[in-house]
């Protein structure tokens, strides 16, 4: 069965109205430099905020950096600070932390949004493409009541994971596994396999309500 075509829209430019939508279609990725970036995680403690120099005019960050809220019409994009990191048309964020090795786990608060996507992406990734729609993020996106994982703007059905308040995320990089974590249960409901060519980071869309983040956190035991 075809999916609705909503499902393979991304984003909404702070312009528009908020049932503007745009379909990604800009290839490639931004040559941008590791130094942006403050933190390299090594160990299996990822500490990380959000980096407002990537925010999308539409979020605003609250909570010391480390929740997004969603502005519909936003800020006219000429009113932001200019920065080459910055997401230009999607209504994205990513995290001012890097992952090169080892196994990390956060968890994001979720219950104050109903259209999201939560995952890793290259620190390079491209700022006009939303993630999940290219070869260089994988997330794990919710819309219309329905989870899926994404990557290259390909969609796969999760189940049995209903709307909870908060989700974790487990990225082995080594393995090149991101994961879906029930907290509740402390079990894997879904895992993307890649392979990470690049240091990625956590990464974050939304185009209603907030989310929350929480990182310095342990590996729960048995993941």
């Amino acid at each position: 069965m075809a999916l609705p075509t909503r499902m393979l829209l991304c984003g909404r430019l702070a312009s528009r109205s908020a049932g503007a939508v745009l379909l990604a279609s800009h290839p490639g990725t931004a040559p941008f430099s590791r130094r942006w970036f403050i933190t390299t995680s090594t160990q299996n403690q990822l500490q990380f905020k959000l980096d407002e120099r990537t925010a999308h005019s539409s979020l605003d960050l609250f909570k010391k950096d480390t929740g997004v809220i969603y502005r519909i019409l936003g800020l006219d994009p000429s009113h932001v600070q200019d920065s080459p990191l910055r997401f230009r048309e999607w209504a994205v964020v990513l995290a001012d932390s890097q992952v090169e090795s080892g196994r990390h786990y956060w968890e994001v608060t979720v219950k104050k949004s109903h259209e999201f996507r939560v995952g890793v992406a290259e620190v390079a990734t491209s700022r006009d493409e939303c993630i999940g729609t290219n070869s260089s993020s994988w997330v794990f996106s919710y819309v219309q009541r329905k989870w899926y994982a994404m990557t290259t703007n390909k969609l796969v059905p999760v189940t049995l994971v209903g709307k909870p308040d908060r989700v974790g995320l487990l990225l082995d990089f080594e393995a090149g596994k991101l994961s879906l974590v029930d907290i509740q249960t402390a079990k894997v409901v879904h895992t993307i396999k890649t392979q990470f060519r690049t240091p990625v980071c956590p990464a974050f869309a939304l185009w209603d309500g907030e989310m929350l983040t929480h990182s310095g956190l342990e590996v729960p035991p048995g993941l």
